[in-house]
């Protein structure tokens, strides 16, 4: 059985210290769920070696928001895989759908990414997912068949097997509108046969797709309940420990 993950995005919120002490209230509360689903935290990059050190021997992991495709070098501004990984991070978030809305980053860039994450031993959690202009044309399906080709089928089965996926409808994202359960299920079901054709059933198999499209204390049970669900990005509800601890609750 897979392990259900949840994850939470805190995109470009909290100062320093009140990052600090997010982290140390959603820890504590871990500590007391004594939870089975796989729990990590994604901070701003300048909180990343200040949060591991709080993390550092428990069971919450952490992962970056975003690298750089390069190694190193006159980069300004960017942060690479290997100093993400210095940091005690273990895992990265690529092509969040803000990153392609907002920065361009497009299937060439993304590829790059994961393949440099890889190599730096980071686990990539990859975002797919449609818009409403998309979905209402119904090309939800060619959309995240075409995101998942672009970046990641020129990785071989072993590579591909360290990935976390991640399902965002993006029409479902700070909108107030939320996809059903079964919605969520549909695609999550289709990213696995995608998997399984590329890959071969068992990496479909075991390779976790999480939700993420405005998951909540409300609706977290029904969208973790169906079998392809393996758990969720959270975004807003993970800048509020007791909301995030709720979610982490509903994944057990």
């Amino acid at each position: 059985m897979r392990q259900k993950t949840v994850a939470g995005n805190w995109k470009m919120n909290k100062t320093l210290p009140e990052g600090l002490e997010l982290a140390a209230a959603v820890l504590d509360g871990v500590k007391g769920l004594a939870p089975s689903a796989r729990v990590i935290l994604a901070p701003a990059f300048i909180h990343l070696q200040a949060v591991a050190a709080l993390l550092k021997g428990s069971p919450v992991g952490l992962a970056a928001q975003n690298c750089s495709p390069e190694e190193k070098g006159a980069f300004t501004g960017e942060v690479s895989a290997g100093m993400i990984r210095s940091c005690g991070a273990e895992y990265v978030i690529i092509g969040h759908s803000e990153r392609r809305a907002w920065f361009g980053e497009d299937g060439p860039l993304l590829q790059k990414k994961i393949t440099r994450a890889i190599s730096s031993h980071l686990v990539p959690i990859y975002c797919v997912g449609e818009t409403l202009e998309e979905r209402e044309a119904k090309r939800q399906f060619d959309v995240v068949q075409g995101q998942l080709q672009e970046a990641v089928f020129h990785l071989d089965p072993e590579q591909a097997g360290k990935i976390i996926f991640a399902y965002e409808p993006v029409w479902a994202i700070g909108t107030g509108r939320n996809a059903a359960a079964d919605q969520a299920q549909e695609m999550h079901s289709y990213i696995r046969t995608i998997l399984a054709k590329k890959f071969g059933a068992h990496l479909a198999a075991s390779a976790s797709i999480l939700y993420g499209g405005s998951c909540n204390p409300q609706n977290a049970a029904a969208l973790f309940a169906q079998p392809d669900v393996d758990g969720g990005l959270i975004g807003g509800a993970s800048l509020n420990a007791a909301d995030f601890l709720s979610i982490i609750k509903s994944a057990n």
